[in-house]
C-alpha cells in the first residue's frame, strides 16, 4: 500500500515537472520569430539618419537654419522602400480625417493618403503587421480586411496603462521612431519630431525584437515569467552599438518602458535618460510635452527619478539646463511649481543655470488647440535621447514606450550640423529662441488655455488678463506657494485643465492672482500626502491616453 502511494506521488511530481518544462520551453524557445539570417555579426552598421518633423502651417520660424524632411514624406518614403514586411506600433489610429476637418486643415488629407498607401501594401505582396492597444478601431478593422495582421495588447490587464510606443520597422533594415503617431493631426496640426534610420539592420533588428514583445502579448492578461532568448536586447547603455551614421562615428541603442516589459540586456528609458544626463559636460536641452514628477495614486507621490537627475546635473556638475515644456489646455498647474523648485536651486549659486520656457499653442479655427509642441526629446553636447513618453511619473511606470539614444563619441570633429546631435541641438535652439516660447518669469505664470479664457464670461468688475499675472508668494521667500491643494480627489487625468481650475463656482473668470493659493505653511501640511516612489495605481494620462478614453478613436 505504501509503495503504491509512493508511486502515485512520484508520478504526480514527474507530471508537474514535465508541465513546468513544457511551459518554460514554450516561453523561452518558441516565442520569437525567424530573423532571416540577420545576426549581430552580419548586420549593417553603416547607417543614414534623417530627422523628420511636422510643423503646422500656422507656425513659422523666421531666419531658421533647422529645416527637416516633413514627417508625411518620410513615412511615404519608408513605404516605397518596403519589399517584404512593414511592422507598425502606434498609440493612435485616426488617419481618416472628416470632410469638416479637412476643410479647415488641408494637410489633414495626408492622413487619408497614408491610410490608402497602407491599404495598398497587399497588392504589392508586402506583409503589414500592426501591434496596437486599441481594441475597437474602424481603421484597424479596415486594414485587417485588406490583409494586415493586427494583434491587440491588453495593456489595462498587463500594467493598468496604455501602449504609447510609436515606431515602424521596415524589412528589418529601416525604421522610424518619434512622437508622431498614426493620427492625421500628427501630419497636420501637431508639432512632431522623429528620426528615420536607413540601411541600419543592426538597430532595426533590435527594434524588431521590441515589436515581437508586443506581438507575442496578444490575448495575454499576464506578463510571462520568462522571455524568449530571441527577445533579448543586442545593445544597451553599457554595450551600445558602434556604428557610422551619416559618415560620422557614433554609438546607439534602443531603450523601453515599463520595467515589466524589459527582457534581459535591455536598458529602460529611465536608465537611458539618466545616462544621457550624466554624460553631459556642458548642457542639457529638454523638449517635452508634459513635465510632472508625481505619481497619481490614491495620494500624490513625489516621483524623484528624472527630477533628481536634473538636480544632480545642476548642483554637482554645473551643467546648464534648458526646459522647453508645452503650454496647452491640459498643462497641470503643479508643473509650474516643480519648475520653480528647480530654478530655486540656482538662486545665489555661481555657475548654475536652469532656464525654463513654455511653448504656447495656437488656436485653430474651430477653437481647438491642436498645435501643441508634441516633441519628446533631449539633446546634450554629446548625445540625443528621442522617446515616446511624457516626463510624468506614471508614464514610465505603467505605459509602454521606447527610446533611441545616439551618442557622438568624444574627439569626433565634423562640419557644423552634419551629425544628428548637432542637427537636433539646432532644432531645439530654433524652438527656444522663437516667438512661440515664453520664459517663466518671477512670480508670473503663463496662461495656457487662452481660448477657454476668452470664451469664459468675466465676473463683474474683473477684466480678462491677456498675459502672465502674479500669484501669491510666501513671506519666507520669493518662491510661489503651491497653486492648489494636493488631495486624494484631485485627479491628474485631464478632467480639469489649468484654466478650468481657475473658474469660480459662478463660472466667472478669475486670474491666477485671485486663485486660492496655499501659503507655505499649508503646503507643508499638504506635503504629507506626497510619499516616496511606490507605484501601485493607474497613471495620469498623456494626450494619447486622454484621447483613447474620451472616445476619439
Amino acid at each position: 500500500m505504501k509503495s503504491q502511494q509512493k508511486c502515485i506521488v512520484i508520478f504526480a511530481l514527474l507530471c508537474c515537472f514535465a508541465v513546468l518544462v513544457a511551459l518554460i520551453f514554450s516561453a523561452v524557445d518558441i516565442w520569437g520569430e525567424d530573423e532571416d539570417g540577420i545576426t549581430e555579426d552580419n548586420c549593417n552598421r553603416d547607417c543614414r539618419a534623417v530627422l523628420v518633423e511636422n510643423i503646422p502651417e500656422d507656425i513659422v520660424f523666421s531666419n531658421s537654419t533647422a529645416s527637416h524632411l516633413p514627417l508625411s514624406e518620410g513615412l511615404f518614403g519608408l513605404l516605397d522602400k518596403a519589399i517584404r514586411v512593414v511592422e507598425i506600433v502606434s498609440p493612435l489610429w485616426l488617419l481618416n480625417s472628416s470632410e469638416y476637418e479637412s476643410s479647415f486643415q488641408p494637410a489633414a488629407r495626408q492622413g487619408r493618403l497614408l491610410l490608402s498607401r497602407l491599404l495598398a501594401l497587399k497588392s504589392r505582396k508586402i506583409q503589414l503587421k500592426i501591434s496596437s492597444g486599441i481594441v475597437d478601431s474602424a481603421e484597424l478593422k479596415m486594414l485587417a480586411r485588406h490583409g494586415a495582421e493586427v494583434h491587440y495588447v491588453n495593456m489595462t490587464a498587463l500594467t493598468k496603462g496604455h501602449l504609447h510606443s510609436s515606431f515602424w520597422v521596415v524589412d528589418r533594415r529601416h525604421f522610424y521612431i518619434g512622437s508622431g503617431s498614426m493620427d492625421w493631426r500628427s501630419l497636420a496640426t501637431r508639432k512632431e519630431l522623429g528620426v528615420l534610420v536607413y540601411n541600419c539592420s543592426c538597430l532595426a533588428l533590435d527594434l524588431h525584437r521590441v515589436f515581437n514583445i508586443y506581438w507575442g502579448l496578444q490575448y495575454k492578461d499576464f506578463i510571462p515569467s520568462f522571455w524568449s532568448k530571441r527577445l533579448f536586447a543586442f545593445f544597451n547603455k553599457d554595450s551600445p552599438l558602434k556604428l557610422t551614421i551619416n559618415s560620422s562615428k557614433a554609438q546607439a541603442y534602443i531603450s523601453t518602458s515599463p520595467d515589466v516589459f524589459i527582457p534581459k540586456d535591455r536598458s529602460s528609458d529611465l536608465e537611458a535618460i539618466s545616462q544621457v544626463i550624466k554624460d553631459a559636460r556642458h548642457f542639457v536641452y529638454i523638449s517635452i510635452t508634459d513635465y510632472l514628477p508625481l505619481l497619481n495614486t490614491s495620494a500624490y507621490r513625489y516621483w524623484s527619478r528624472i527630477d533628481g537627475f536634473i538636480r544632480e546635473a545642476l548642483i554637482l556638475r554645473r551643467v546648464r539646463v534648458r526646459l522647453l515644456i508645452s503650454c496647452w489646455e491640459d498643462t497641470h498647474p503643479l508643473t509650474f511649481n516643480f519648475v520653480w523648485s528647480l530654478r530655486s536651486l540656482c538662486m545665489e549659486q555661481t555657475n548654475c543655470s536652469l532656464e525654463a520656457k513654455f511653448f504656447n499653442p495656437r488656436v485653430q479655427r474651430d477653437g481647438s488647440l491642436q498645435e501643441i509642441n508634441h516633441n519628446r526629446f533631449m539633446v546634450t553636447d554629446r548625445d540625443i535621447y528621442l522617446g515616446n513618453l511624457d516626463w510624468v511619473g506614471n508614464e514610465f511606470t505603467y505605459n509602454a514606450g521606447i527610446g533611441l539614444v545616439i551618442s557622438q563619441p568624444e574627439g569626433v570633429e565634423e562640419e557644423k550640423n552634419s551629425t544628428v546631435v548637432e542637427q537636433l541641438r539646432t532644432t531645439f535652439e530654433r524652438d527656444w529662441f522663437s516667438n512661440y516660447a515664453r520664459s517663466l518669469q518671477t512670480n508670473k505664470i503663463p496662461i495656457c488655455s487662452k481660448h477657454q479664457m476668452n470664451r469664459a464670461v468675466p465676473a463683474k468688475g474683473r477684466q480678462l488678463v491677456s498675459g502672465p499675472v502674479p500669484i501669491k508668494t510666501s513671506r519666507r521667500n520669493n518662491l510661489p506657494a503651491t497653486i492648489r491643494h494636493i488631495s486624494k480627489d484631485d485627479g491628474l487625468r485631464g478632467k480639469e485643465n489649468c484654466c478650468d481650475a481657475l473658474q469660480s463656482k459662478t463660472n466667472g473668470l478669475i486670474s491666477f492672482a485671485e486663485h486660492n493659493v496655499s501659503h507655505i505653511e499649508q503646503s507643508q501640511a499638504q506635503i504629507k500626502t506626497i510619499a516616496w516612489d511606490d507605484p501601485k495605481e493607474p497613471n495620469r494620462q498623456s494626450p494619447e491616453s486622454r484621447e483613447i478614453l474620451n472616445g476619439s478613436l
